[in-house]
């Protein structure tokens, strides 16, 4: 029916005349029915409005507020492949024992610890790795108590070992005499030993003055 009167107006647009009477008879019986259709019980196509909803473009990706930021949780990293580090902890150092003695080497005085070295004047005969023995010992003094040679301490020594025999750094001598044009300039090293106390022993037995604590 929709056809028909379509080409009923594109007739009458073409040409500018209605049709005969017999063609308008028909055409009008088509345009009663054609009222029928467009009657207020059918919808009208004007009635059919078309309504689209606009939808996300990814629709599964959920919205966020611009103050509440996303979230990523991380897998924890796997620590099994990592070897356990080992701690190794500090074995405490035994204390030396507190004493200290005055010696006599030579003609000289020397105060000497266990465990530290001292340098002297040369022991003649000695080689390095000797030990040696020191027996000229004036005092020797401990946290709490004190003991006084009269001049020596009895049967105390003290134990010590030669690492090093060498000299002293180089002393310039130099002499001079006025309007004789006489100048002499003389360099002297002094021979030396090192040697490293391990030990005081023997004065256990001896008077000792006691310090009041």
């Amino acid at each position: 029916m929709a056809s028909t009167t379509l080409t009923f107006c594109s007739s009458f647009t073409a040409t500018g005349r209605l049709p005969q009477k017999q063609n308008l008879s028909t055409t009008l019986s088509l345009s009663k029915t054609n009222l029928n259709f467009l009657s207020p019980t059918t919808p009208s196509l004007s009635s059919h409005r078309l309504t689209f909803s606009p939808k996300p473009a990814f629709s599964s990706l959920p919205k966020f507020s611009e103050s509440e930021a996303p979230v990523l949780e991380s897998e924890p990293e796997s620590t099994d492949s990592e070897p356990a580090q080992l701690v190794e902890t500090a074995t405490p150092v035994p204390k030396r024992e507190e004493i200290f003695a005055v010696v006599m080497i030579g003609s000289r005085q020397y105060i000497v610890f266990p465990g530290r070295f001292i340098y002297t004047q040369r022991l003649k005969g000695a080689n390095v790795n000797d030990k040696i023995i020191l027996s000229k010992v004036l005092l020797i003094g401990t946290k709490t108590s004190t003991y006084i040679g009269k001049p020596v301490v009895p049967n105390a020594a003290v134990h010590a070992v030669v690492e090093e025999q060498g000299l002293n750094p180089k002393v310039v001598v130099f002499k001079y005499k006025k309007r004789k044009n006489y100048r002499r300039n003389i360099g002297h090293r002094q021979p030396n030993t090192r040697i490293r106390i391990t030990g005081i022993t023997g004065y256990e037995d001896s008077p000792a003055v006691t310090l009041d604590s």
